[in-house]
C-alpha cells in the first residue's frame, strides 16, 4: 500500500493512527494503478507537492464496479441493525481523529484549521443521522380502492451507486453520499475531486477499520474523469449517480446517465442572495453575514453572494461588514489564528479577479480588499464590493470566494425579484424582525433552502438541495435516504 506518512498530522508532524492511503481502493485491497501513473497533490497555501495518489482508468473503473457487484448482496442481506452498528462505528471513528482529519482537510484543501474542524464534525454527523435513519426503512400496507387487494409497498436498495464529490468539502461531501447509500443497503464507488483526495482516502480506511465490509465502498482517483465515470455510467449494474459540482458538469454526467436511465441526484451550483430588511437587527445580520459568505473563505456552493440590502439600513451594513471581514486573518490554513485561508487554485483565483473587474468596470466600489497579495499561495483577501450595477457578472457567476457584492433595495417586492434573478436555486438567506414578512418572503424565493434570521443552513436532519439549475434530489434528512431506495408495490390478492 502506497501512503504518506509525513503529513499524516501536518501540524505537529506526529504519525497519526494510520498511514494515509494513496491508491485505490478496490474489493478488499489498497491497489497502485495498472498504467503507474500518479496524480500530485498540492497544498494551496504555498504550491508545494504534498504527495501523490493512484491515477485510475477505464479499466480500474469497471474493476471498483465489479468489487461492488461482488458486495452487493450480501451489504442489502445485512440486517438494517448491523448496517446502522457500523455506521455508527465509522461517526466515533471520525470523531476520535477530528484533529487529525482537519489538519489534514486544511493541508490538502487550504480552508482555516477552524472550519476544517467543523467540516470533520458536519461531516460525521451523516454517519450517525443514517445510522438511525438505517432502522427506520419502512414500507407501506394499504386497501386498494376497490377492496379487491391490498397494497404492499417495500423499499428496497437502489443498486451499485457512483458517487462524485467537489474539493470544496472533501470529508463532508463523501460523508453526505456515502451514509444513505450504505444504509439504505447499497455498495458504491467513490470518486473524489482530483484536487483533495487523501481526506476521502483517509475517511475510507477508518470506515474499513470500523468493520465495513470489502467492497462495500470502493475509493478511485483519476486525472481523466470523463471516461472513466462514463464507462461505469454506461455498466448496467450501476443503478444511482449521486453527482456534487457544478452545474455544467452536472448537465454532462446527466446526458450520460440518461443512456442506462440512471437515477440521478444533482446538487450543483448556487448563486446564494443575502436579504436585509431595514427593520433587521444589524448587530445578528453581520453575525449571520459572516458565517454565510465567510464559512470556507466563501468557497462553498451555499455561500451568501449577492446581498440586498435595503436602503434604510444598507450604508451601516457595509461599514460593519467592511470592519469585519476586514479584521479578519488570511494566511496558511494550519497558522494560528488564521480565519480566511488559500482558494483551491491559481484558477479560482482567476475567476475571482475577473469578476471583480468586472463589477469594478461597470461601476462597483471596491470597499475592501479587491487585490491579490504577492507571495506564494493561492490566496485572495475578504473583499467587499459595494454600489454593484445590474448587468454585473458578479450578480450571475458563484464567485466561489470572500467576495460580498452589495446592492440596495428599496422595498419587497423588488427584494424578491432580484434574489430570482438567477438560473440558480440552492440557498437563500433572509434577515427581518418582522417574522411574517420574512417567512412570507422565503416562500416565494425561487430555491430549495432559506435560512431566516440565521447565517448557516446545512444540517444532516434537513433535507439539502436545489431548484432551477441547482440541481435534482435531496440529500440528509430521510428524503436523502429514500434517493437511495427503489419503491417496489406489490398487489396482494385478499
Amino acid at each position: 500500500m502506497s501512503a504518506v506518512n509525513s503529513y499524516a498530522t501536518p501540524q505537529d508532524g506526529q504519525p497519526g493512527p494510520f498511514a494515509i492511503p494513496t491508491d485505490l481502493l478496490i474489493g478488499s485491497a489498497w491497489l497502485p494503478s495498472t498504467t503507474g501513473k500518479r496524480i500530485d497533490i498540492l497544498d494551496p497555501a504555498n504550491e508545494q507537492v504534498i504527495t501523490s495518489v493512484a491515477d485510475a482508468d477505464v479499466s480500474e473503473g469497471i474493476a471498483a464496479v465489479d468489487a461492488a457487484a461482488a458486495a452487493a448482496a450480501a451489504w442489502a442481506a445485512t440486517p438494517p441493525r448491523k448496517r446502522a452498528d457500523i455506521l455508527l462505528a465509522c461517526f466515533h471513528g471520525m470523531m476520535e481523529q477530528q484533529e487529525w482529519l482537519a489538519q489534514l482537510i486544511s493541508t490538502e484543501n487550504g480552508k482555516a484549521l477552524s472550519d476544517a474542524r467543523g467540516e470533520v464534525a458536519y461531516a460525521a454527523e451523516f454517519f450517525r443521522w443514517y445510522a438511525e435513519e438505517a432502522v427506520r426503512i419502512t414500507g407501506d400496507l394499504g386497501m386498494s380502492p376497490s377492496g379487491a387487494n391490498r397494497i404492499l409497498v417495500q423499499y428496497q436498495p437502489i443498486g451499485i451507486a457512483l458517487l462524485i464529490t467537489p474539493w470544496n468539502f472533501p470529508a463532508a461531501m463523501a460523508t453526505r453520499k456515502i451514509a444513505p447509500a450504505l444504509a439504505a443497503g447499497c455498495t458504491c464507488i467513490l470518486k473524489p475531486a482530483e484536487e483533495t483526495p487523501l481526506t476521502a482516502l483517509a475517511v475510507a480506511e477508518i470506515m474499513r477499520r470500523a468493520g465495513v465490509p470489502d467492497g462495500v465502498v470502493n475509493i478511485i482517483n483519476t486525472s481523466d474523469p470523463g471516461p472513466v465515470c462514463s464507462a461505469i455510467l454506461h455498466d448496467p449494474r450501476v443503478r444511482k449517480l449521486s453527482f456534487t459540482g457544478s452545474t455544467e458538469v452536472g448537465r454532462i454526467l446527466l446526458r450520460e446517465a440518461a443512456d442506462s436511465v440512471i437515477s440521478s441526484s444533482m446538487e450543483l451550483g448556487g448563486n446564494a442572495p443575502f436579504l436585509v430588511f431595514d427593520d433587521a437587527n444589524l448587530d445578528d445580520v453581520i453575525e449571520g453575514a459572516m458565517v454565510a459568505k465567510m464559512r470556507n473563505a466563501g468557497e462553498a456552493c451555499t455561500a451568501a453572494n449577492r446581498f440586498y440590502v435595503q436602503r434604510g439600513i444598507h450604508d451601516a451594513f457595509v461599514a460593519k461588514l467592511v470592519d469585519r471581514m476586514g479584521a479578519m486573518k488570511m494566511g496558511p490554513g494550519l497558522s494560528d489564528g488564521t480565519q480566511c485561508g488559500a482558494m483551491i487554485n491559481r484558477a479560482a483565483i482567476d475567476k475571482i479577479e475577473s469578476l471583480v473587474a468586472d463589477a469594478v468596470n461597470r461601476g462597483a466600489t471596491v470597499a475592501l480588499g479587491g487585490e491579490t497579495p504577492a507571495g506564494a499561495g493561492f490566496f485572495y483577501p475578504p473583499s467587499v464590493i459595494s454600489n454593484v450595477q445590474p448587468g454585473s457578472e458578479i450578480l450571475q457567476t458563484e464567485v466561489f470566494g470572500p467576495v460580498a457584492a452589495i446592492i440596495p433595495f428599496d422595498d419587497p417586492e423588488e427584494a424578491i425579484a432580484l434574489a430570482n434573478a438567477t438560473e440558480y436555486g440552492l440557498a437563500a438567506y433572509v434577515y427581518s424582525d418582522n417574522l411574517k414578512r420574512a417567512l412570507q418572503v422565503a416562500e416565494r424565493i425561487e430555491c430549495g433552502m432559506v435560512a431566516v434570521n440565521r447565517g448557516l443552513v446545512s444540517d444532516a436532519a434537513a433535507p439539502f438541495g436545489g431548484v432551477k439549475q441547482s440541481g435534482l434530489g435531496r440529500e440528509g434528512a430521510h428524503h436523502g435516504l429514500l434517493e437511495y431506495c427503489e419503491a417496489k408495490y406489490i398487489a396482494v390478492s385478499w
